[in-house]
């Protein structure tokens, strides 16, 4: 779901905690806690009509605004809409869930800030489709659908925490669905931290202070979950580092655990990990048998880090190399920048203008190049592993973050807001 970051919310939260500790003044606004119900959603104009969601652009809904505050201030609130093909609110769908066979109600991925909009036909289909995991096939469906609609409504301050929340009454349209190609979900990714990666800084910058990991060439990740292995191939100094799931927190995590060797999932008091000797070595991660272990637990049957077989070359510099600068050597940075680091991560930021043909290479060399096929993400980024000599790299027109592994050939293409 969208998160949005709102100014004013910031305001209203930070004067209702000013307010709490001010008896003296009665009058001002207090956060309310609206009953379900006290505000409206309109029924659509649709009449007993059915809405031919593959011919229809999507479905117009309004609704009046909820009170949260009293007396009554302004306030910004949030309105995500929700749809049940059951009549029941009492189960959300729960992507992160393995089980959503009791699921009967799903929220849209898109939030709003105005008490009328129209909520987009595709949409629509594909939460009924995820909700109801119809199996693939028909491209239309012949039976009319009571689909079941209400709104949620909340305030929530500049941290993201709601607030206080309220939900609409329930209204009932006759839609008849069609099918939509579900995308599968992105491999999921881990992203490296420490003194022995990046500028050791342990920041979240990336990929200066969080790298993330490569995908395996060729392995099939979960389509749902995204569950695979994952791995990264670099120097390490024996200076330590952890590995973490996302860059904003540190709530899913893996440490060391009693030795070196021994890996610990979820507890932030676990060690560093830190290997004995300064080199070359691949790390892997199995995400799917990660994802069984509990917290606190030793995950070493999911983590290995590993002695690399070979001495790959030690490159001054990496460039990028296509049409967009006339085949010419864009110059990109090291990653690993710490005090005695051996780099083989590379990165750079590029925009390109129409679709491009790339190629990553040594500078003013052809010896060493790198090229090939590449796959995209669900928010327009690519990534792929190159060959010598492979083919032209051919992603779409953007503003990139390019992250580059000169031993192991991976690439990846970080799509970047203007």
């Amino acid at each position: 779901m969208k998160k949005i970051f709102s100014y004013a919310m910031m305001l209203v939260a930070g004067s209702l905690a000013f307010i709490s500790c001010d008896a003296d003044h009665d009058s001002n606004p207090t956060l309310v806690t609206p009953a379900d119900g006290s505000f409206v959603l309109n029924t659509p104009v649709y009449g007993t009509g059915v809405v031919d969601l593959f011919n229809s652009n999507g479905i117009e809904l309004s609704w009046s605004q909820p009170q949260f505050t009293n007396p009554s201030a302004p306030v910004t609130a949030y309105y995500e809409v929700q749809l049940s093909n059951t009549g029941s609110f009492t189960t959300a769908y729960n992507a992160d869930s393995l089980d959503n066979s009791a699921a009967d109600f799903i929220a849209l991925d898109e939030t709003f800030t105005t008490c009328d909009v129209e909520v987009s036909a595709s949409a629509i289909a594909t939460a009924l489709e995820t909700l109801n995991q119809w199996p693939e096939g028909d491209a239309v469906f012949n039976n009319a659908l009571t689909l079941s609609i209400r709104v949620r409504a909340f305030v929530q301050n500049a941290s993201f925490k709601v607030l206080s929340q309220t939900f609409s009454n329930t209204v009932s349209v006759q839609t008849l669905p069609y099918y939509v190609e579900l995308k599968n979900a992105d491999p999921d990714i881990w992203y490296l931290i420490g003194a022995d990666i990046g500028n050791g800084s342990w920041g979240s910058d990336v990929p200066t202070g969080s790298l993330p990991m490569q995908t395996v060439a060729d392995f099939e990740y979960d389509k749902k979950t995204g569950f695979g292995q994952i791995t990264w191939t670099g120097y390490l100094g024996g200076n330590g580092f952890k590995v973490k799931h996302l860059t904003s927190s540190w709530d899913e995590q893996i440490g060391q655990g009693s030795a070196y060797g021994a890996f610990v999932k979820n507890d932030g008091g676990s060690g560093n990990i830190t290997v004995p000797t300064a080199g070359i070595y691949t790390i892997t991660i199995d995400t799917e048998k990660l994802d069984g272990i509990d917290d606190k637990a030793d995950c070493s049957s999911a983590v290995k880090v590993e002695a690399y077989d070979g001495t790959p070359t030690i490159f001054a510099g990496m460039c990028v190399s296509g049409n967009f600068n006339d085949w010419g050597d864009t110059a990109m940075e090291p990653v690993h920048s710490y005090d005695g680091a051996e780099n083989h991560d590379w990165y750079t930021t590029i925009t390109l203008d129409g679709a491009q043909e790339i190629k990553f290479k040594e500078p003013g060399s052809w010896d060493y190049n790198s090229g090939g096929s590449i796959s995209e993400t669900q928010d327009g980024s690519y990534y792929g592993y190159g060959t010598n000599n492979g083919a032209n790299i051919c992603p779409a027109a953007g503003k990139y973050l390019v992250i580059y592994n000169d031993i192991t050939r991976f690439y990846r293409f970080i799509l970047q807001e203007e």
